[in-house]
């Protein structure tokens, strides 16, 4: 057996672990890197590219019907779904090289396409190969979770993995599961022409403030989609192009596909993992606020660490680890300005805490500011009105904000840098944005906020009343 030592190792070579592995090396640090299925990691293959490129392609489909608004003729567009997966490929393929095993050869890391299991606290095999590190990074991220639901193990069905192997365009799609995957893919085909229906077993969209996500869902059944809330999936049959969902309550869902998208679960089945002492929950990896497992020796991040399940929070993870592990810094993770997304039309967006949560944590405190989308210029050209903005305030600074409407993940931006930077509402009301944008949005919640306070105080008026006095 071939034996390597080098300064990090680096498993799984999705989002974070590429961003340690092309961070470190290019600073000096000996690399391997062991990656056993695709370069680029789920998001790439499977997720978050993929699924946009099919929500592009599905938007152009419902611009074409809903033109006349804009002086333009409907026209009822004609789909051709295998060349929609086709266009899925093209994106993925553009991408792919900035994460392939040559790019990352050519900056110095040793690349391994092999599954990696510990034999000791610090060592690793590989295939033919053992590696010895001072330092490992564990990014093997996450799959599909398959909720062991009767019958489901005796149909067909896609999940987000194998969606797009899918060249005929599902005639009515039943998808398990109202979070943002499922909502997001949902949305898609009903542009794309299926019927669809969405199972959830409790509340969709329920990780966010439920003012904005009730604006979400509602805009997806007014397009015609069909989602069935407090409904437990209990059993399924059928065979293929006729699968029947039977929900705990006693209803039932007939359609020609299966999508599951109840959540993720995290890669550690078969690392070996209690022979480097490294501890899991049911979440994943267990990991301190420096993101280092109960192995000293050894990170976790994205995915696998049980957080936070977002491409850009490996990212930032990765960052994390490369100040520990490469230049011995200390370094700790947070999540209170750690964005995210959900990609339907309009998008939901949040940073922080929602109001529910900022009001149980900081009581009367805690200010809401608010502006609606439809006083904005650019939203009413654009005809994108439906819409609001909430920024969450204690004390002069943001500690959470929640977007729904047009550009609400391009938008939620600003707020990560207000509440990671410390930032005053008055840095925010300060900004200049052109016009009109839909940039303005921020800039006129941060004014909601002193609205009250300079409009609506008599001590103000009264300074004012008199400055004008002895103005000359």
């Amino acid at each position: 057996m071939k034996v390597i030592e080098t300064d990090i190792l680096v498993i799984g070579a999705g989002s974070g672990g590429l961003s340690v592995a092309a961070g470190a090396v290019q600073m000096g640090a000996k690399v391997v890197l062991l990656e056993a299925g695709e370069m680029g990691g789920d998001c790439l293959n499977y997720g978050c590219v993929p699924s946009k490129a099919l929500i592009a392609s599905a938007s152009i489909a419902h611009q074409m019907r809903n033109a006349q608004v804009y002086g333009i003729a409907n026209v009822e567009p004609q789909v051709d779904y295998a060349a929609g997966q086709s266009h899925v490929a093209d994106v993925i393929a553009q991408i792919a090289p900035v994460d392939s095993q040559e790019r990352f050869e050519e900056l110095g890391v040793t690349v391994i396409r092999e599954f990696g299991r510990f034999v000791s606290d610090r060592e690793v095999e590989a295939g033919d190969t053992r590696i010895k590190a001072r330092r490992i990074v564990i990014a093997t991220g996450s799959s599909p979770l398959v909720p062991p639901i009767p019958g489901l193990d005796k149909v067909p069905y896609l999940t987000n993995e194998t969606l797009w192997e899918q060249t005929t365009r599902p005639d009515h799609l039943l998808i398990i599961g109202g979070g943002p995957i499922g909502l997001e893919m949902a949305q898609a085909h009903r542009r794309l022409g299926s019927r669809v229906t969405v199972i959830e077993g409790s509340k969709a969209l329920g990780k966010d403030d439920p003012e904005l996500s009730s604006i979400v869902l509602d805009n997806l059944r007014a397009e015609g989609i069909e989602i069935v809330e407090q409904a437990q999936a209990a059993k399924i049959h059928g065979t293929e192009g006729a699968l029947t969902v039977e929900t705990e309550d006693g209803r039932s869902f007939t359609g020609s596909h299966l999508l599951v998208a109840v959540g993720r679960r995290a890669n550690t089945e078969g690392m070996n993992l209690d022979k480097a002492g490294i501890e899991t929950s049911r979440a994943g990896i267990k990991v301190d606020a420096h993101l280092k497992t109960t192995n000293a020796r050894v990170y976790a991040i994205g995915d696998v660490a049980g957080g936070l399940q977002f491409t850009h929070m490996a990212g930032y993870q990765a960052g994390i680890v490369i100040r520990s592990a490469v230049f011995g810094l200390p370094a700790k993770a947070s999540t209170a300005h750690i964005p995210w997304a959900t990609y339907t039309k309009p998008e939901l967006a949040q940073c922080g805490l929602t109001e529910a949560q900022a009001r149980e944590e900081h009581g009367d405190r805690m200010e809401v500011a608010r502006f609606e989308y439809h006083h904005n210029d650019r939203a009413i050209a654009e005809r994108k009105t439906k819409g609001l903005i909430k920024v969450m305030v204690v004390k002069g600074r943001p500690v959470g904000a929640s977007i729904v409407g047009h550009q609400a993940g391009e938008l939620i931006g600003l707020w990560s840098l207000a509440i990671n930077s410390k930032l005053k509402m008055s840095a925010i009301s300060g900004m200049v944005a052109p016009y009109p944008t839909i940039a303005e949005l921020n800039k006129r919640a941060a004014g909601a906020y002193f609205s009250p306070r300079l409009f609506e105080n008599d001590k103000v008026k009264a300074v004012v009343r008199l400055i004008q006095r002895w103005l000359p």
